[in-house]
């Protein structure tokens, strides 16, 4: 089973290499990474597909799937599981969503680990340190570690979001060893280091909603209010905090055991739509002032546009009952935040560093 997932895997991944082969770019590594930016984003959307499709546990064994490469070899399993449990979450639809994923994750641990080879081989040539490529591989088994504790701890609230948080983490990773192989941006000190905290602070603050959004998933909390601006008619609903952010429990208990109550669902669900006012208000004016920067216009429009839809197409999904496309789209929004904001962090260290020196 092994060997035949290393070699889907590869063959997974054989897309992604022969287009930064054959393309016309004469760097090479810079273009894998690009690549490998562009999967892992894809690879976010389709986890949230996967997660919102109910299609987590369309496997119950992690890596493979009944000790199978794939669904076709187990779908005698698969039937048998789904012929008991008609309306349990094994059926071979799911089973294809969730190794589906698996596959996806698993390219893009062989694109890390051709960026480790290329760092480590060019390190001279570029003069860029190889150690940021080596932590991005150390990242990304911690990432898959916590993907195979999100089946064999069936869903649990708290290992499925830290899954998310980490495929976030990677993403920003990625785009900033990006930016790292990308051509700094020279603008003097004193136009930049204003925005350097703020950058900062907003980057942070989007991490904690993304957090909280994560949280309101795994919790299917996502319909927990059916009305915006108010919370099922008020201002500050009936909630149970308590229960609502115990950690450490089983998906729709409480910390004893008990079911988890529909005001713990209102908590979480109140607190992650409130939370994003304040993102929102702060990332709008760190892209505010990026738009008037010199050299970071576009990246702040681009900013400024990306908060924009994110907010819209989250108020859109309370009042279309969070319908699976806009559910997925708000995944993408919060993954093009955190791309576009670590870019904006690195560019503003970067070029703070070159105008110092």
């Amino acid at each position: 089973m092994f060997l035949q997932l290393a070699l889907i895997a590869l063959c997974v991944a054989v897309l992604p290499l022969s287009v930064v082969i054959w393309s016309r770019d004469t760097d090479k590594h810079r273009k894998l990474i690009a690549v490998t930016v562009a999967l892992t984003f894809e690879l976010i959307m389709f986890g949230a597909f996967t997660r919102l499709t109910d299609s987590g546990l369309g496997c119950p064994d992690w890596p493979g799937c009944y000790g199978q490469a794939n669904p076709l070899q187990s779908h005698a399993d698969i039937r048998a599981a789904e012929a008991a449990m008609p309306h349990g979450p094994v059926t071979l639809q799911k089973a294809w969503i969730e190794m589906i994923h698996r596959y996806l994750a698993m390219s893009v641990g062989v694109l890390i680990i051709a960026q480790v080879y290329l760092a480590w081989r060019r390190r001279h040539a570029t003069g860029i340190s190889p150690w940021l490529a080596s932590f991005l591989l150390a990242f990304v088994c911690l990432q898959g570690a916590f993907g195979a504790w999100t089946v064999t701890l069936k869903l649990q609230p708290v290992i499925v979001t830290t899954h998310l948080l980490l495929g976030m983490g990677l993403l920003a990773l990625l785009s900033a060893s990006l930016e790292q192989h990308s051509q700094a941006h020279v603008i003097q000190t004193a136009q930049v280091s204003g925005l350097r905290w703020p950058a900062t602070i907003a980057l942070v603050l989007l991490f904690m909603q993304i957090a909280l959004g994560g949280w309101v998933s795994t919790n299917y909390a996502a319909l927990a209010c059916h009305d915006y601006p108010l919370c099922n008619g008020a201002v500050i609903p009936t909630m149970d905090f308590e229960h609502g952010f115990s950690l450490w429990r089983q998906l729709g208990q409480t910390a004893s055991g008990d079911y988890l109550p529909f005001t713990a669902l209102v908590a979480i669900h109140w607190v992650h739509r409130n939370f994003a006012l304040l993102v929102a208000v702060v990332v709008a004016v760190v892209a505010w002032r990026a738009m008037h920067l010199p050299g970071f216009q576009r990246l702040g429009r681009q900013l400024m546009l990306a908060m924009a839809a994110q907010f819209l197409i989250g108020v859109s999904t309370v009042f279309f009952s969070w319908p699976l496309l806009l559910a997925v789209l708000h995944n993408g929004g919060a993954a093009t935040l955190v791309l576009l904001l670590t870019m904006l962090n690195y560019r503003v260290r970067q070029t703070k560093l070159i105008a110092t020196h």
